[in-house]
Formats: structure tokens, sequence, C-alpha cells
């Protein structure tokens, strides 16, 4: 059973695309205004703008924060101590970036459970070479240092290292080993279809903030699916839990986003994505009165990177303000916030 189905269903009447099966299976792109003529009559852009109803004022306050207007932008959210969920397009998919990397470094961890391989079992860095894009089916690598396991998981979220990344990723058997323990975990919507040295070689075929491209997508709500599994243990023992939610909380990039406007009382794990038009931020709000927020952000467009880290540090700290009570007058205007 989901985890919104598990929990509340979403209070945001967010639209989705359809795709069809053979489209999925060829990783085709769909232009966004185009399909949502065809089936739904209105934007995906911008769930805001058409005549949705919500059943809060805070559903509203984020759906307009995740305006459209210049670029998609997708959240799912939920209150794991009320099961207070919210979304706004999370049924649609957004470039994950190095997001998935939390999900290669749960299957290694699975891998490390049944006995496949240790913590402290080393592999080599695989670092990319030079080759044009597009040139090969997977962009070329070289063997670097040999590091463990351990240092590799540390790096590949902390830093969001590639080199690292791949490494277990060559290790566990490929992209198709990382869908296949989604699918095992029960997490939809989710698709890893190349390395990250060949995802980076190869970024900017498509503009994410007008079209969808299956390959190395999610949805937000699958994504949130992701991290709360993790915070309640569905698929890893409380040690190999640690490894992942630890080297979260030890994150150094994206300081712009999750973090960017939530108070320094707050517990906050988080793991990054960018790529061309796209920043993403994934992760956990923990209270000092002992609640957990699980949220994830994808946002497309908004002119530049810095607009793009702003908007999700906006909506991280709007749905933080409200599941917590604490909106101390603060108004949204459509650039900021105003007040507190």
């Amino acid at each position: 059973m989901s985890l919104f189905a598990r929990y509340l269903a979403p209070t945001l009447a967010a639209a989705s695309l359809l795709f069809s099966a053979s489209a999925q299976a060829q990783g085709e792109s769909l232009d966004l205004e185009a399909a949502f003529d065809r089936t739904l009559g209105t934007q995906a852009r911008a769930p805001q703008t058409f005549n949705a109803v919500y059943e809060s004022g805070l559903d509203a306050a984020i759906a307009r924060i995740a305006s459209g207007e210049q670029g998609r932008i997708g959240v799912a959210a939920i209150d794991l101590s009320t099961g207070r969920s919210i979304s706004v397009l999370g049924d649609q998919r957004f470039p994950m970036a190095s997001t998935s990397k939390i999900a290669i470094a749960a299957t290694f961890l699975e891998g490390v459970e049944k006995g496949r391989w240790s913590l402290t079992s080393e592999f080599p860095l695989l670092i990319p070479e030079r080759s044009a894009k597009f040139s090969t089916a997977r962009a070329p690598v070289r063997q670097g240092n040999y590091l463990p396991a351990t240092e590799l998981i540390e790096l590949m979220i902390t830093r969001s290292s590639n080199p690292a990344t791949d490494a277990l990723l060559h290790v566990v058997g490929g992209p198709q080993a990382v869908n296949d323990w989604a699918r095992r975990a029960g997490i939809r919507d989710f698709e890893l279809t190349r390395d990250i040295a060949t995802l980076v070689r190869d970024d900017g075929e498509f503009d994410p903030a007008s079209v969808i491209d299956r390959r190395d997508s999610a949805t937000p709500k699958a994504m949130l699916e992701l991290m709360v599994g993790l915070h309640e243990g569905r698929w890893l023992n409380a040690r190999h839990r640690q490894v992942i939610l630890g080297a979260m909380e030890r994150t150094v990039t994206g300081k712009r986003r999750i973090r960017g406007l939530l108070p320094t009382n707050l517990t906050v794990g988080n793991k990054t994505g960018s790529l061309s038009n796209t920043s993403s931020d994934i992760g956990f709000i923990r209270t000092p009165d002992g609640r957990t927020i699980a949220l994830s952000i994808y946002v497309t467009g908004q002119g530049t990177r810095a607009a793009r880290e702003a908007r999700i540090a906006e909506i991280a700290r709007a749905i933080y303000d409200g599941y917590a009570g604490n909106d101390d007058g603060r108004t949204w205007t459509g650039d900021t916030y105003n007040g507190g």
C-alpha cells in the first residue's frame, strides 16, 4: 500500500500526464502543454491557475509558491506525526538528477545485509573521461582510487560525488538493479536509466521546464515514499539506515535549498540534485519537539539556478511553518515572504 493510501489522501488536486506504454518503454519525451490539451484541457505547469479546491490555506499557499509560470515545480510533503500530506504536481515526472543517489545507496546496503559485500569492501572510483555528447551509449570512465564503501556513500551523499556514485552503481549491477530494488520496495514512478557519467555528459537534450523526459525521472510522491520508508525502517536495519540518514544530515551541498530559510534549531537531512535548468532537494526536517516532516521538492526553469534554489527554500519554509502553525503573519506576494 502506498504512502498516500496509508496516510491521508493528497489534499491538493494536482494534474498528471498520461503516457503510453510504448513511450515509457522507449524513454520518449512528451510535450507538456500538448499532452494536457489532449487529456485534461489545462496546463501542467500551474495547478493553482485552474479552479482547484484546497482543503486548507496551507495547501493553497504552497500551490501559489509553486507557481508554474516560469517552469514546472513539483512538491510532496508529509508530517509524520499527523499524516497530513501536501502535493503539487506530485504525480508528475521530474528529473531526479543526484537525488537518485539515495536509492543507489539503499540498493547497495540491501546487498550488505544479504552478505554480498560489506561496508569495509573497497571499490574503485569511476572517473569520467572526455567524450562528445551522445557519442556512445555509455560515457567512458576509468578507475580511480579504491575506497571503502562507507567512504563512497559518504562522498556520494554529503558531497554528491559522481565518481563515488558510479562506483557503487556498478557494484550493484547498474540502473536496472536500482529499479528492481525500488519495485521491491513498493516505490512506483521511479526509473533510473543511465549511470551518472552518461547522465551528466548528455545533459541538456531536453528542457525539463517544458518537456517531460521519463529517463532518470521520478515523481515527487515517489521520492517522498523513499524518504518515509527509510525513516520508518521498512527496508534496512537501524545500522544501515543510519548510514544514509546520518550522511544526509552532514550534507554540504544545497545550503540555500531546503536548509536555506529554516530556523537553526532544526535538524535537517537532505540530498540535492542539479542538472540543466532543474534543481531539487529531498529530505527531512526534525523539530525540537520530536516531529519529523519529510519532503521532496523539484523545480525547473525560474531563470537561474539561484532563483530555483530560492524557490526550494521558500517552499520548505512554508511547509515547516504551515505544519508547525508558525506563520507569524507571513504572507506570500508572489516573489518572497513579507514579515517574519
